[in-house]
């Protein structure tokens, strides 16, 4: 190699070097958390084994160290997914026509006049039939036979109560569905049912509740990566939503435990290492969760192990730090309502309560 060449590439060298150091530089300078580079990790979550709610944080006096207690989360492998049942119809939640027929009709016929669609307005509805071999009650199957069916429209849901014209509706569908079979068919009262639909819907308002607290970077912002390494292990995974990261449940089809959700345009970000992220909100949904889940445990738990793991406080939507006493009387609060939702028999995380408050 010439003395020329040699030259070149020492200079090159050198270059390559202060691009290297300038860029470093840069980021120390924007005061963006990265994420750091490692071996790939299997998903882990936090075991939700936390004792009564407050434990982890019941002593001081409400000062930022007792929102920030030293909680080494207990991880372990993923639980099995149970499978969740399907939709069945419940006297609590829905309007049901009965239909009867002379003789029996087989699941390909009924599968072939079933309503194109199965909503009423912004409720849906849904038809079982009685399983003529097996006296049970399903979704009408090929390869059956059936003589009796019952149709029912949901009496409310997030959207409001069910009421007058959606109810008119469900019965011009289930009518066409029975004209169509050849079956007899006995529809509750409109008024009636448009009642229960209101009474229903104010009861659900007021029991609805969804638990959200910020955590707030104390410094330096988070890239998206960063957030996403430190959330995978607890046990979060990305969501269908850009922007949110979930705790999945044990039962398969379930909604999530908790979700974690940032500004979905550094989501977007063509280089998650450069959208800095500086408030997340974990939140979880009362009357969709169980409790055996136990949900809240595992957002005090997760917020308190996320806020040490990435130097950030814990706060609510006034900005108001969560200390270990607000956190027990939060969840006093959720004891309470869990009692009222089991006497309506709508119980967190029960098919009827998953299908009133969605």
């Amino acid at each position: 190699m010439s003395s020329l060449q040699t030259a070149l590439a020492i200079v090159g060298g050198l270059v390559l070097a202060g691009v290297v150091a300038h860029g470093a530089w840069q980021a120390r300078r924007a005061g963006v958390r990265t994420a750091e580079r490692r071996p790939a990790e299997p998903p882990r979550h936090i075991e939700p084994s936390f004792g009564e709610p407050g434990d982890a944080a019941s002593a001081g006096e409400g000062t930022e160290a007792d929102a920030l207690p030293s909680v080494p989360p207990l991880v372990s492998p993923l639980p099995a997914l149970r499978r969740h049942p399907g939709v069945r119809l419940d006297p609590l939640v829905d309007a049901i026509a009965t239909l009867s027929t002379e003789t029996p009709v087989s699941g390909d016929s009924v599968l072939a006049h079933l309503p194109p669609t199965r909503r009423a307005g912004s409720k849906p509805f849904f038809i079982e039939a009685l399983n003529v071999e097996t006296s049970e009650w399903e979704a009408p199957q090929p390869g059956h036979s059936y003589r009796e069916f019952q149709a029912g429209v949901q009496l409310a849901n997030r959207t409001g109560a069910l009421n007058e014209i959606e109810y008119s509706e469900f019965v011009q569908k289930v009518q066409a569905f029975a004209d169509a079979l050849g079956a007899a068919v006995d529809f509750p009262d409109m008024l009636d049912v448009v009642a229960r639909a209101r009474e229903l819907d104010q009861f659900a308002s007021q029991h609805d509740a969804q638990l959200a607290c910020r955590l707030h970077a104390k410094g330096a912002a988070w890239t998206v990566s960063y957030l996403q390494q430190h959330a995978s292990r607890h046990g979060f995974v990305p969501g269908v939503v850009p922007g949110r990261l979930v705790l999945p449940a044990r039962e398969e089809g379930s909604p999530p435990v908790l979700s974690l959700q940032f500004d979905p345009q550094a989501a977007f970000a063509d280089d998650p290492n450069l959208a800095a992220v500086r408030d997340v909100t974990l939140s979880f949904d009362v009357p969709q969760t169980a409790p055996g889940e136990q949900p809240f445990q595992a957002w005090q738990a997760s917020a308190q192990a996320l806020a040490q793991d990435m130097d950030a406080v814990i706060v609510d939507d006034a900005g108001q730090p969560l200390t270990g006493p607000a956190f027990e009387a939060i969840g006093r609060e959720l004891e309470q309502l869990y009692q009222t939702l089991e006497e309506r028999g709508l119980g967190a995380g029960s098919p009827a309560a998953r299908r009133l408050f969605s």
